[in-house]
């Protein structure tokens, strides 16, 4: 009788083909029960490709170079070498496989807008799909006692379910859909990045979710509990059940084995890692830029305000979301907004820049000008520099545009670019693609990027014009260390500029700038709803 154990998945000696391109080849790896994986990787590296995989969203094949077209795997499919008796990848998970990460939850959203009917129904607004609803859909339940459900209660949605899928969060969207796939049943759930966006209680409350979860794996099948794959940009706050790492450095594994031996590598790493020299010549690179492709003042005051709010409300459907809200944003003074998940802070932001329409019945002046006085959402954008999920999204909707032209239009504040190049935009462009390390990379396709790679070409975009008014929604969204480290560097910079001033939204305290002393701080469901901090 063979003892041999069987691993849960099995991969020997294939490749991973997306989009009918090999993205990575020549893989092997083993994962066993009584193991809990960490699989990380740079941005430019294939982490999601190799967990899109382990889904089915990607074929893994046989061969270094995924030669037979003809045998693909994924989505629990078996494949076996040309005899058909030896298995090179294997999964006992079979399809019950769900990933949830920013590139889920960002198609959830476009499925939304590409479905919103608000231009043919009375009133004016199609809320979509609610929470209550998707997971109805999902579980074929009439969803009547859905808030005592432990699943719901454990991803913290029980107050959320009736709000429409396009109305919740980034936080509040990924833990809908990590319920979603508890609701189902899944083997098996891949977590790609899932602390970005996410607020200090929901961030305790999944890690000691995977922590539970994976202890009660590691000792033993429990019969309804999932195993958990977890996936990180950022080896920081790694749950303490993580057994094994998995490292992609490019489209190559550049380390696969336990935890403690890669906490040791990372520490080699640091050491020789000298980030004052390299500051200095991102700082030397970046003011090169910033002369060479400074507008001129774009019709701001010189001292006043910049953005006037005056006894600001908004909510929908009785859900109160900012009340009574009075602030002032000055030249020079730059702004931390903070709260926790859903409590308004991607709306205060779609206040300015025109994508909720509540704004024009209520008391808001920017630059000087009262809004609905006659000004253009394109006369006000002209003046901003935007980093947003939603603009993520809407960029992700024209995918096929090069990098080169998404850079550019920043220039037009444009999704997509319909105006042509000039030799000074081209110059721009390119230079600025160099500085985020997209150099020779201009004719790719953003589509084809990683969800983090695509993220700092969207901070690039915005930056390219030195606008007047930086706005910053989670910019550090789905960023390795490398980019996350000049992201927050050119912020800084920018900041000293003098040109610009900067609206930064974050949880992450480790990304708060030196020089954001002025916070305001959101609180939901108490009176009053907000607070006004000044820093020394």
């Amino acid at each position: 009788m063979n003892s041999r154990k069987v691993p849960l998945i099995l991969i020997q000696k294939c490749s991973i083909r997306k989009n009918g391109r090999v993205q990575i080849p020549d893989i092997s790896w083993t994962m066993n029960a009584g193991e809990a994986w960490l699989v990380i990787g740079s941005n430019s590296g294939k982490k999601s490709v190799f967990l899109q995989g382990l889904a089915g969203e990607a074929d893994i094949v046989p061969g270094p170079s995924g030669e037979d077209a003809g045998m693909s795997g994924g989505g629990g499919s078996a494949v076996f070498d040309s005899s058909g008796d030896v298995p090179l990848y294997s999964s006992v998970f079979g399809k019950s496989v769900e990933n949830v990460s920013l590139e889920r939850a960002a198609a959830l959203i476009e499925e939304e807008r590409t479905n919103d009917e608000s231009d043919y129904i009375e009133g004016g607004v199609d809320s979509g799909r609610s929470g209550r609803m998707f997971l109805c859909e999902a579980t074929q339940s009439d969803g009547a006692r859905l808030e005592s459900d432990p699943q719901v209660k454990l991803c913290g949605i029980e107050n959320i379910l009736d709000r429409g899928l396009k109305y919740m969060s980034t936080g509040e969207i990924r833990r809908t859909l990590l319920c979603r796939a508890l609701l189902c049943g899944r083997k098996l759930l891949i977590l790609s990045d899932p602390l970005a966006g996410l607020d200090r209680e929901s961030r305790t409350i999944l890690l000691d979710f995977f922590n539970s979860i994976t202890k009660r794996q590691l000792s033993g099948n429990i019969p309804g509990c999932p195993y958990i794959i977890l996936g990180m940009e950022r080896y920081t706050e790694i749950p303490a059940a993580i057994t094994h790492v998995l490292e992609f450095s490019g489209d190559t594994v550049s380390f696969c084995g336990l935890r403690e031996e890669y906490e040791r590598l990372m520490e080699a790493r640091e050491k020789k890692h000298d980030r004052a020299v390299e500051k200095a010549a991102f700082f030397q690179e970046v003011s090169g830029l910033q002369e060479d492709t400074a507008q001129t003042d774009s019709g701001s005051p010189e001292t006043g305000a910049l953005i006037e709010m005056n006894q600001v409300n908004v909510g929908w459907n009785g859900h109160t979301v900012l009340e009574n809200l009075t602030w002032t944003l000055k030249k020079g003074e730059h702004w931390l907004i903070r709260g926790p998940n859903g409590s308004g802070k991607t709306t205060f932001l779609e206040l300015i820049t025109g994508d909720n329409m509540q704004v024009f019945c209520n008391d808001i002046s920017l630059f000087g000008n009262r809004r609905g006085s006659g000004e253009t959402v394109w006369d006000i954008r002209a003046k901003l520099g935007i980093v947003s999920y939603r603009l993520h999204v809407e960029y992700r909707m024209v995918g096929g545009t090069d990098l080169e032209s998404v850079i550019i239009s920043g220039f037009h504040d444009s999704i997509g670019l319909y105006e042509k190049k000039t030799d000074v935009e081209l110059i721009a462009a390119h230079r600025w693609l160099k500085l985020g390390g997209f150099s020779g990379r201009e004719r790719e396709s953003f589509s084809d990027l990683s969800y983090g790679e695509q993220r700092a070409v969207l901070i690039l975009r915005a930056a390219v014009k030195l606008p007047p008014i930086l706005i910053l929604d989670e910019p550090c969204h789905g960023l390795d260390d490398e980019y996350r480290r000049k992201v927050l560097d050119l912020l800084e910079i920018i900041a000293a500029s003098g040109t610009t001033t900067l609206l930064h939204v974050t949880h992450d305290p480790t990304e708060v700038l030196e020089c954001e002393k002025h916070i305001l701080e959101l609180h939901p469901d108490e009176k009053p709803m907000y607070e006004i901090i000044t820093r020394k």
